[in-house]
């Protein structure tokens, strides 16, 4: 899962990358609102943190435009970020009204400042089960169970030990099941801009987890990339 977070303390964004990639997560983090702009038109993000008070505008205009899709330059579109990208606003804020404008504009949830990271983290996972239509907070296919709290997979009751990478790769291809999701996709999914990838880190990932947890469930579509079924 990839996160872009926006926020111009350098602390709090350091703070917050650090423990969220401890948690799993790739993590790029940016602190204006024309940066978080070309990083959400430069790649596929699954959830988006945002500030509000920002150096160059308000997160809140970001926001209202990202829900809009709305922006053009020279009459040229723009490359647009899905528009139901998930969004929790994070700031100091904490008057009722904005709560109330910020929910109002687009964000799926709000924490105010200070927070506890891993409420943020709880709060997180339950505003993309939303995004993904689920309710239950484990991922089930036949025999096969991933928590996405605890990090805990279990195949036929028993608990497999997996890598923070080969379950970052196997929770993405859950979330999209059944669509196909190519090496490149899925190396957006791990990796953060700047952070080196091994030209072949996703098929050695797909390996190991073949060999954990069975070479039935993922499959390859050859020349496009890897998936796994609905039914497992």
């Amino acid at each position: 899962m990839r996160v872009l977070i926006v926020e111009d303390d350098a602390a709090i964004a350091q703070g917050l990358s650090d423990n969220l990639r401890n948690a799993g997560y790739a993590v790029d983090a940016c602190s204006t609102v024309k940066d978080a702009w070309l990083s959400l038109q430069a790649e596929p993000f699954d959830a988006v943190l945002l500030d509000l008070g920002l150096p160059d505008g308000e997160g809140l205009d970001l926001l209202q435009r990202l829900r809009s899709q709305a922006g053009s330059k020279s009459g040229v579109q723009e490359a647009l970020p899905h528009p139901d990208l998930p969004v929790l606003i994070m700031t100091a804020r904490d008057g009722v009204t904005d709560r109330i404008i910020g929910l109002d504009t687009g964000a799926d949830d709000y924490v105010i400042k200070p927070f506890n990271a891993d409420e943020l983290q709880a709060r997180m996972r339950a505003m993309l089960r939303r995004s993904a239509g689920r309710s239950r907070p484990v991922i089930q296919r036949g025999d096969l169970v991933v928590d996405p709290a605890s990090h805990v997979v279990e195949k036929g009751g028993v608990v497999v030990p997996l890598g923070a990478k080969e379950f970052a790769v196997l929770l993405a291809m859950l979330q999209a099941s059944p669509r196909v999701m190519s090496r490149s996709r899925l190396e957006s999914a791990l990796y953060g801009f700047g952070e080196s990838v091994e030209s072949n880190a996703i098929e050695v990932h797909v390996h190991h987890l073949r060999k954990k947890l069975g070479d039935q469930l993922i499959k390859t579509v050859r020349g496009v990339g890897y998936f796994i079924p609905d039914e497992g």
